[in-house]
């Protein structure tokens, strides 16, 4: 009997150390894609990565608003006209991005994409938009006028002019996709990570779990703590790129739907949860709510973690999330 558990565990120890690691960075989405796959061989982590490639192509021609042919785009083509039957995918999104629409109290809201651009982060802006402008702006924004119907799949935009869109949601809910189907497939590890909508599963060869830096935007080369990650996803949403300045007050990419005006006083936002879907929504949301209120509703979620980083530099941590224990020296 003694002999056969040491044949396991050599047996084990074998077909653990004849697995390989391997990533692949490439751009899908319009962003950096990332893909790091344990498998038993390079070739066979790479046919992982191509499944994974081909999964993000079917459901990206399923959620794009800017890809003329997808149910999306269909959707926003007969805002206040008809409802239009979708795929039960494109419908359960919708309605989960809803409800975090509702937790947030609109801080999130999909129906953003009807915005007109009137800010915008690319240099050319010389002045502040009217308040009559940003007013107009918002005039067509309201998640509680997307009608969903259940028992037929429909979803109908009330408003003529309205226009969804899921950037905030999308990348999560394909990091989510990608990681499930590949588990399905005997993937036994691995990382998605698109454009900073991370997922994890399973552990790195030498047993450990795998490891997530956070960055200080105020300082970008260093990383002021480092977090594992288990079979769990963390997203970031910052400023620290894309802002503008008016009589010495900055202001972000990040709207805030409900107002029309950027959010102001946070830089970044990490969140912590099991799933990159709500870590994506989560954190478009409770930046813009800001760090106080941002924090109460966190510490009322579970499984939910998030870390504030404010234009001051204050770093802020929701209750189950200790900064010491992980922060580096």
């Amino acid at each position: 009997m003694r002999r056969s558990v040491i044949l396991l565990f050599l047996l084990s120890f074998m077909f653990a150390s004849s697995q390989v690691t391997h990533r692949r960075t490439l751009s899908m989405l319009g962003s950096p894609f990332e893909m790091t796959i344990v498998a038993k061989d390079i070739p066979e982590a790479d046919s992982y990565i191509d499944m994974a490639v081909a999964e993000t192509t079917r459901l990206e021609h399923l959620i794009s608003d800017w890809i003329p042919t997808t149910p999306i785009s269909e959707v926003n083509r007969n805002a206040g006209i008809k409802a239009v039957k979708v795929p039960q995918e494109v419908f359960d999104l919708v309605q989960r991005a809803i409800k975090i629409s509702e937790v947030t109290s609109g801080a999130f809201d999909i129906s953003y994409a009807s915005m007109d651009k009137i800010w915008k982060f690319d240099g050319s802006m010389t002045k502040m938009p009217t308040p009559e402008e940003i007013k107009n702006s918002v005039s067509r924004v309201g998640y509680q006028n997307i009608i969903l119907d259940s028992r037929n799949n429909t979803i109908f935009l009330k408003n003529e002019g309205m226009k969804l869109g899921l950037g905030g949601i999308g990348q999560g809910f394909i990091a989510d996709k990608i990681k499930a189907m590949l588990i399905e497939k005997g993937v036994v590890a691995g990382i998605v990570n698109i454009s900073g909508d991370i997922n994890t599963w399973g552990k790195q060869l030498n047993g450990d779990k795998w490891k997530v830096g956070i960055k200080n935007p105020l300082n970008k080369d260093k990383i002021f703590a480092t977090f594992p990650l288990e079979d769990s996803a963390v997203e970031t949403s910052g400023t620290y790129e894309k802002y503008v300045t008016f009589n010495g007050r900055r202001y972000s990419h990040i709207i805030d739907t409900r107002t029309g005006y950027p959010a102001s006083g946070v830089v970044s936002v990490s969140v912590f949860a099991k799933s990159t879907e709500l870590a994506d929504a989560l954190a478009t949301g409770i930046f813009v709510l800001g760090v106080d209120v941002g924090l109460d509703l966190v510490n009322q979620l579970p499984g939910v973690g998030c870390i504030y980083v404010e234009e001051n530099g204050k770093i802020s941590a929701s209750k189950n999330i200790d900064l010491k224990k992980y922060k580096n020296e």
